[in-house]
């Protein structure tokens, strides 16, 4: 029923046809489950797994790396291989391929997590009203019409509308729905506002919300889907999940590095075209296939398959380093994605605040003989645990609160006319509140306040474990005073009283709106001396001026607290009693500020990104909040820069684009705006990170391009982020941005380092096609190089140091490349090089090395009609591993030194030395091992086709290595040297030479 919130009470009973002392019948009861379904959250159907499977092979580079191995073992069984050999190069293509998708699987089936973590939220049991009798049902077998009883600490098991008040209130904490601070009074009457939101719709108990206060019926008039919770659910349904910066720019290079591959290999074949009729081949068509072949090696050296192995790598250190920060990642490549974020829209209430009220101001009046003079103590701590301190009007601190007579009647009127419960709770290592939280901040002030009457407060307090100091002193005045007698609170009277004894004393105390119980009081405590003496219409005047001052400019809100003594023998209480009372003091609370989040916020700024406060609450208290951050203080007002959900939805269009880009605060949200806000602003080509807690974050977090829920929020909440802050602190947001960004400049040097490398595989089997001469490389030798050797230093690389003013820059732009045009060109100078000097070794050994055959370069290249003519040497020369080795050899050596240049981007090996990264020189070190086992071990050296080396032939491959690091060191120095960059992009015209996409795909 979606309007329920606008019709009575009878209307809503009449549509269901539901008498309110009878309830349903079962005919009724089977009737409406038919029409309206299940009081459950259904189960989505997931897609099989075999899909799941297939959708990770979609991808152009997967896709050409399997039709890669498919060939490859065509070509074996062509030509009659046999063993382990011929086999190993498709085996191990297709190995990768398994342990990528293996991965993808798993991360999309943990992210179906979010929606079967939201029933959680569906309460289990349901007290109804059925054939005339209550009786206590599963909340399943809930139906529109069922009449439901809650009270104080019933899960409100559906959406219901209230039709009768069984106590003098309600009130319902709904902040994991709406975000807001404080518990919500709920009433009967109907709702005629236009455009509500969740906050609106007072008559309405929401499904999944706690009831805190109070004791009412209602009428069920939405179930499963059709609840609060089940729009979030469908919401969160149909939310995609956004592509992270760094994914598209990779898969924008790894279609761009298809494109080129294919026209490489096309090319490659077609060169050699006229020498498929070479008699060596044996016919025209087995000519094709070797040539083919060549093809297939060049697509192996070209395709760069340890990148996702790397990648991975690279982010999951970066997510143990921010482990360590209390960031916990779920997705490891919104690690990156941080760095690149422009605007943070923060949940206010458990992101910004600590959602637990806190009393931080109390007033009391000190004297009155030269006129009244009044007191104010500023209260430490702003948590539930009853840790803190209280500071007078100088800020010197009270060493014994409980001394001055107003602080101790306050104590003892927080304890005792309080219905709450303060507890800690071992397993999660914190105080926990049941009941009001107004109620439970009075119970913590009452431990910061203490004792009287012992010298030893309160360090003795300090030595209880936690349990027993949770709640030791308001234990200690319930055990003094004997409570009698309670009256609730009510909306009429807005106050609560207990009559309590104690020594043949009896006392009322009670709290509630000051405007209340200021205008039944008759006199005063005074705080200096204890004495009691009337209230006069100056004291009067001052105290409510002192109340309009908290509840207005500081938005705190404010109890009053007051006493009575009554006759020995009283029983009971009336609202006759609630006179003459004798006024104590007024305190004011708030949700507090995170004493962290100022300066947090301020270096967000400082890095160049915005933040927007996102809350349900209203616009003044918000706005209060933002000033008492400091955040904001660039602000002379929030006249432009602050927007309810209706303004901003009311706004024209060319309006809300201009309001976007300047709002700081958005009030009076619900799970719909969120998620609309973050979609406006991506639209806006902003990277959005959405911080929150509750479940009415959940669809916003899984839209937002990185969604970072609290460690003590919803589980919810946790399962559709990116990313968990373990210590609920925005200020870990920051470390956390920092981390992100100095991961993405460390995957942006070891991709360039892989492309070099790669350029360099496919230059060596280019140049040896167009040459005519044999096979440099056999593809399961580039195999070894592109897993092992590439692999581990460019994992290695991952570790390289955070620059010092990481957090000085703005926030990259979401379509920089990661590979601009003149990067290219000098990875593309590095790889030339690469490959160059690999077929250099290879012809080396045949012309020049004295192990070596010393042919005439003219019989290297035709050494494919060998066998048709006579010659002074073997054709088996042509067989020989040697001269492979030493390509092999070259290939790994000068990558090892290539990896030293990635130290970094455009700093000299002088500047920056080995040192810096250890990491990398073990892995440069264990790389060689590595190269070394192959070459030497019987075994191996057969597998990969390769001999041991002379010492000759190291030397050949150390003076043909080492120049690489010469090359990179002068290309570093004209990049450092901005004219010559600029001279090149120039040239160019557009410095990025990979294909450009739409900033957001839609």
């Amino acid at each position: 029923m979606e309007d329920a919130y606008a019709r009575s009470a009878t209307e809503v009973l009449d549509l269901f046809g539901v008498d309110p002392a009878q309830g349903l019948s079962e005919d009724q009861v089977a009737q409406h489950a038919r029409l309206y379904g299940k009081n459950v959250l259904p189960e989505e159907r997931r897609a099989p797994f075999w899909k799941l499977v297939f959708k990770q092979f979609d991808d152009l580079l997967v896709k050409i790396l399997i039709a890669a191995a498919l060939v490859s073992f065509i070509l074996a069984l062509i030509n009659g291989e046999t063993g382990l050999t011929a086999f190993l190069e498709p085996s191990v293509i297709l190995m990768i391929l398994a342990a990528n998708a293996t991965v993808g699987v798993i991360t999309e089936t943990n992210a179906e997590k979010a929606l079967e973590e939201l029933r959680a939220y569906q309460a289990d049991i349901a007290t109804v009203l059925r054939n005339g009798c209550f009786s206590i049902l599963p909340a399943t077998e809930l139906v529109p019409g069922d009449i439901v009883e809650v009270s104080v600490g019933c899960k409100v098991p559906a959406d219901m509308r209230m039709i009768e008040m069984l106590s003098n209130q309600l009130r319902v904490d709904q902040a994991i729905l709406t975000g807001e601070s404080c518990s919500v009074e709920k009433e009967l009457e109907s709702t005629r506002a236009t455009n509500v939101v969740y906050q609106d719709k007072t008559n309405i108990l929401f499904s999944g919300t706690v009831v805190v206060a109070g004791r009412a019926r209602a009428v069920v008039v939405g179930v499963g889907t059709n609840t609060a919770m089940g729009s979030i659910r469908d919401s969160m349904l149909q939310t995609e999940d956004e592509v992270t910066p760094l994914k598209k720019k990779l898969d924008e290079f790894g279609t761009f590095l298809a494109k080129v591959i294919a026209g490489i290999c096309i090319l490659v074949w077609l060169v050699n075209i006229g020498h498929f009729r070479d008699p060596a081949h044996g016919g025209f068509l087995r000519g094709a296939i070797h040539y083919f072949k060549i093809a297939v090696a060049l697509a192996v050296a070209a395709i760069p398959e340890g990148l996702p192995a790397v990648v991975t790598t690279c982010l999951a250190l970066g997510t143990k380093r921010m482990a360590r920060l209390n960031a916990v990642v779920r997705s490891l490549p919104s690690v990156e994605t941080l760095g690149c974020t422009t605007v943070i829209c923060s949940d206010k209430t458990g992101t910004l605040t600590t959602n637990m009220m806190s009393v931080s101001k109390i007033c009391v009046v000190h004297s009155v003989e030269h006129g009244p003079v009044i007191s104010e103590f500023d209260v430490s701590g702003t948590t539930y645990a009853p840790e803190g301190i209280i500071f007078d009007s100088t800020g010197t601190q009270l060493d014994f609160p409980a001394q001055l007579p107003c602080l101790l009647h306050i104590a003892m009127c927080s304890a005792l006319c309080n219905e709450s419960i303060l507890q800690y709770n071992p397993d999660k290592g914190n105080y926990e509140k049941i009941g009001e939280s107004t109620e439970v901040a009075l119970r913590v002030l009452a431990e910061k306040v203490g004792l009287p009457g012992f010298d030893s407060m309160p360090s003795a307090l300090n030595m209880l474990s936690r349990h027993e100091r949770a709640s030791y002193c308001n234990h200690y005045w319930e055990n003094q005073f004997k409570k009698i007698s309670v009256l609730d609170f009510s909306r009429d009277r807005k106050m609560m009283s207990v009559l309590c004894s104690r020594k043949q004393k009896q006392i009322i105390f009670s709290k509630g709106a000051p405007e209340s119980i200021i205008s039944r009081s008759t006199n005063i405590l005074c705080n200096d001396g204890g004495q009691t003496v009337p209230l006069t219409a100056d004291i009067r005047a001052e105290l409510e001026s002192r109340f309009n001052s908290f509840a207005g400019k500081e938005t705190l809100r404010c109890l009053a607290l007051a006493l009575k003594s009554v006759p020995t023998g009283q029983r009971t209480l009336s609202f006759d009693d609630e006179k003459d009372l004798t006024f104590i003091g007024l305190v004011g609370m708030l949700d507090p500020p995170r004493e962290e989040v100022r300066n947090a916020m301020l270096s967000c700024m400082t890095a160049g990104i915005r933040v927007i406060v996102v809350t349900g609450d209203n616009k003044s208290t918000a706005e209060s909040l933002c000033h008492k951050i400091g955040a904001f203080d660039h602000l002379v007002d929030f006249s432009g820069h602050s927007f309810t959900a209706t303004e901003f939805e009311e706004l024209p269009a060319l309006q809300q684009t201009l309001a976007l880009q300047r709002m700081a605060l958005f009030t009076r949200v619900e799970p719909s705006h969120k998620r609309m806000l973050v979609e406006a602003l991506q639209r806006q080509n902003e990277v959005v990170a959405m911080t929150g807690d509750g479940v009415n974050d959940a669809p916003a977090l899984k839209k937002a391009d990185i969604g970072i829920a609290m460690g003590s929020g919803t589980a919810v909440a946790k399962s559709a982020a990116d990313m968990v802050l373990a210590d609920d602190n925005f200020a870990t947001i920051v470390a956390a941005v920092a981390e992100g960004r100095a991961i993405y400049n460390n995957t942006k040097q070891f991709i360039r380092y892989m492309i070099s490398s790669n350029i360099g595989e496919v230059v060596c089997i280019f140049v040896a096609a167009v040459l005519g001469i044999p096979d440099t490389l056999a593809p399961v030798q580039l195999l070894w190089v592109n897993l092992v050797t590439d692999g581990l230093p460019a994992t290695a690389i991952g570790f390289n140091k955070q620059d010092s003013d990481v957090m000085k820059a703005k926030p990259r732009k979401v379509n920089e490349a990661v590979v601009t045009g003149w990067l290219f060109f000098r990875y593309l100078v590095i790889g030339a090089y690469v490959g160059l000097a690999t077929v250099a070794g290879f012809i080396w050994w045949f012309v020049y090395a004295d192990s070596g055959p010393k042919l005439p370069y003219s019989e290297l290249m035709n050494f494919d009609t060998c066998a048709l003519r006579e010659t002074t040497y073997p054709c088996s020369i042509f067989d020989d591993r040697h001269p492979s080795t030493v390509s092999m050899t070259v290939l790994v050596v000068v990558e090892m030194f290539n990896a030293l240049n990635n130290l970094s981007e455009n700093q000299s090996l002088l500047v920056i030395s080995p040192r810096s990264n250890l990491w990398l020189v073990a892995s440069i070190i264990l790389t060689m091992l590595l190269h070394i086992l192959i070459l030497y071990v019987h075994p191996l050296s057969v597998l990969f086709s390769v001999t041991p080396l002379s010492w000759a032939e190291w030397r050949l491959v150390l003076y043909l290595s080492f120049p690489v690091i010469l090359i990179d060191e002068v290309l570093k120095f004209f990049s450092r040297n901005s004219n010559g960059g600029v001279r090149f992009n120039f040239r160019f015209r557009r410095n990025d030479l990979l294909p450009k996409r739409e900033v957001r795909d839609k």
